[in-house]
């Protein structure tokens, strides 16, 4: 995929910017308006609302693959909140536009709709305190309900940005979604050559930086032979020994580890009978790096070594009923990237940290930033605030006690108006 020039002017601009020469003025700048304590005091104010737009959303299921439901209710909360342009593009992706008074390419704040919890899972949100107990309250929901806070402190404070800011809720964030929804906003969507810099907000701690994209290949290899008895048909070509062979040659890889380089076999399965050979049987694997050209020479090599399994158990065994094949079925790829520390969108970041507080940490993870960040467009990850735990489990929680709720917001708030430009 390739950017207009429009958009790598708007890249480059962004990145030389005078305005955008010296973070720490324009931070503390931002952080000592009126306008901003108002927005502030505004999500203390309406924190009770946050919280009850959290709940709302996390009640509402969004298994992989089947967020619309979500996306609907998200809908409708973009348009109470008064933005414009609000919409579901054919993706499913759910977004409006606040906008700013010149204009230009856009700033991108978003938080993914889905979560890694199949359709049934019982989402119902239990109390206890200020904690929130329910698979998915916190990844992601919690930040869906994050933007709108934002959306509502903005516009009480009448704060006007001078880039337009689009708020976006994804699809296909987490697992087999394959970071879909991304994708296809920066692949087919109408805001894909317009986009200047990328924010999403996925997780907690304000001070957690993710500006470098963990790049990663997965796929479902299958070994097929003819199978047979296990007493009987001893002796003739199996699959289970070529797949296993396959994933020993594949653990004898030594990787680099800067770049960090990790490969996993994570699933497998298959045959009929103990006391049966096999005629099918697969694992999945699971390939990552942030270094493209890295994380490309271990593909390389472990679609070689699935295929020399195969020749090696055919040329091994007795094929006199058939043979064993391998099919190597792609089943995720994410691409990598990384926001350079320096570039703006990062130093507002760690300033508006800094100074509400909290102590900076650059991280490498795979998140929505991945798409934006192959591309070329300044993206990083940042946390929404809330202190939670158990992701990704069934007693999943966060802690809503407000203080720490409202000051964790005002980072990400400080640097999404540093970007944007305040007026």
């Amino acid at each position: 995929m390739r950017r207009t020039l429009a958009l790598a002017a708007a890249v480059s601009a962004l990145a030389v910017a005078p305005a955008l020469a010296a973070p720490k003025e324009e931070v503390a700048k931002i952080i000592g308006s009126s306008a901003f304590k108002t927005a502030v005091a505004t999500l203390d104010k309406d924190y009770d609302r946050t919280v009850a737009d959290l709940v709302t959303l996390t009640e509402i299921p969004a298994p992989p693959f089947k967020e619309a439901e979500r996306g609907k209710a998200y809908k409708a909360m973009l348009e109470a909140h008064g933005l414009t342009q609000v919409e579901v593009d054919p993706e499913g992706n759910v977004m409006g536009l606040r906008k700013g008074t010149k204009d230009g390419p856009v700033v991108v704040v978003s938080a993914h709709l889905d979560t890694v919890f199949p359709e049934g899972t019982d989402v119902k949100v239990r109390r206890e305190g200020t904690k929130l107990h329910a698979p998915g309250v916190a990844d992601d929901t919690h930040n869906l309900a994050v933007l709108l806070a934002w959306i509502r402190a903005m516009d009480a404070a009448k704060i006007r940005t001078r880039s337009d800011i689009l708020f976006v809720g994804t699809v296909g964030e987490e697992g087999a979604g394959d970071l879909r929804g991304v994708r296809y906003f920066f692949g087919k969507g109408k805001y894909k050559d317009r986009t200047k810099a990328f924010f999403s907000v996925d997780g907690l701690d304000p001070g957690a930086i993710t500006h470098v994209g963990v790049g990663s290949k997965r796929y479902r290899v299958t070994f097929s032979g003819p199978g047979g008895h296990s007493y009987g048909a001893f002796g003739i070509v199996n699959p289970m020994a070529a797949m296993a062979k396959a994933t020993a040659d594949l653990y004898a890889i030594q990787p680099p580890t800067d770049p960090k380089v990790t490969y996993s076999a994570s699933v497998t399965g298959g045959g009929t009978s103990v006391n049966a050979i096999p005629n099918k049987v697969f694992t999945e694997y699971d390939m990552r790096s942030a270094d493209a050209a890295e994380l490309a020479k271990l593909d390389a090599r472990f679609k070689e070594i699935m295929n020399q399994a195969a020749r090696h158990e055919n040329a091994t065994r007795s094929t006199r009923v058939g043979a064993v094949s391998v099919e190597i079925k792609p089943i995720g790829d994410r691409p990598a990237g990384q926001t350079p520390k320096d570039a703006p969108i990062v130093a507002y970041m760690a300033t508006a940290a800094q100074a509400l507080g909290y102590a900076p940490t650059y991280e490498a993870s795979s998140t929505d930033s991945n798409a934006p960040m192959a591309l070329g467009v300044p993206a990083i990850t940042i946390g929404g605030g809330g202190k939670g735990g158990r992701a990704h489990s069934l007693d999943e929680w966060i802690d809503m006690e407000k203080s720490g709720g409202v000051k964790g917001m005002s980072v990400g708030l400080a640097a999404i108006l540093a970007v944007a430009g305040v007026d």
